[in-house]
């Protein structure tokens, strides 16, 4: 898929998310304030963010699709990384405002002035979890298809606002049934979940931010595909790692000393298309050739 094929498809996910999201917002607040339950409106409150996530999504596939200049040598891939971090900042806002204002009722004590929750704001709740929970499965397949680290930040945006909902539908239901004091109790799981989300979002683009190296498994096809080339004695190294959503590879080979320069530059270039080939989200991949007699020296 190339990049710009990459970059509508972002556009097209994030704008159905927006879409949806804007009119999950509207039918959760408006649920929450009729019904009075101080879970739905956070639940609200957790929708609206995921808006302004998807406009970030759109923001980040459209810089980091840019190509490469004078200044940016390397493409801009990482704005990726920069958006998911802003996304997990955002999270964290919403969870940790949430959590405060749902545990300071619950700390108050006074549960006689808590209002129970209306009918509506359950049938709310059930519409969100169906609606979230397949954006979030139609936001992770398409993040997989294209590796964007942004996109799949969103989808797990999505799956947090679903778990939000589980959470809003039971406190509420809770408070219906005689105990007021589980719709504020809701408002602090959903912030706790929302806080886990967060956190795993940070943690995974952290990882790419630092250069960490591929998964295992991906080096070991790296190492088999190399060591399978024509020409190639030995592996002496491979060093990956990942740069936003795409991977670059460093390779060192050991060739025949005996080979002229061309043999063995033909040596190199058959391990980088190789390379290359079989790996589509390797960006770049550079082979050096060592004299197999004195490599070790």
């Amino acid at each position: 898929m190339t990049v710009s094929e990459e970059k509508a498809l972002t556009i097209k996910v994030s704008r159905i998310s927006i879409i949806l999201n804007v009119l999950l917002t509207v039918m959760k607040l408006t649920a929450g304030v009729a019904a009075r339950s101080g879970a739905m409106v956070a639940d609200a409150v957790h929708s609206a963010s995921d808006v302004f996530g998807s406009f970030l999504v759109i923001i980040g596939a459209n810089v980091s699709g840019k190509e490469a200049d004078r200044e940016h040598p390397y493409g801009h891939e990482r704005m990726e990384c920069v958006i998911s971090i802003i996304l997990a900042n955002i999270l964290m806002l919403v969870g940790l405002g949430i959590g405060m204002s749902g545990l300071e009722k619950v700390l108050s004590g006074d549960y006689s002035a808590l209002t129970v929750p209306g009918q509506l704001a359950l049938f709310a709740a059930v519409i969100s979890i169906a609606v979230k929970e397949g954006l979030f499965w139609y936001t992770k397949i398409a993040a997989k298809k294209i590796n964007s680290v942004s996109l799949m930040a969103e989808a797990w945006h999505h799956r947090s606002d679903a778990l939000s909902s589980v959470g809003s539908f039971a406190g509420i239901l809770g408070a219906r049934l005689g105990y007021p004091v589980l719709d504020p109790v809701a408002s602090v799981v959903i912030a706790v979940l929302i806080l886990k989300v967060a956190v795993d979002i940070f943690r995974e683009t952290f990882d790419r931010m630092v250069d960490r190296s591929c998964d295992a498994e991906t080096e070991t096809a790296m190492r088999q595909l190399i060591t399978s080339c024509h020409g190639v004695k030995e592996l002496d190294v491979l060093r990956t790692r990942l740069f936003g959503s795409r991977m670059y590879v460093e390779v060192e080979i050991e060739a025949d000393e005996n080979l002229s320069l061309r043999q063995a530059h033909d040596i190199a270039v058959q391990v980088h298309n190789g390379i290359e080939e079989s790996f589509p989200l390797v960006k770049h991949c550079v082979v050096h050739v060592n004299p197999a007699a004195c490599s070790k020296n």
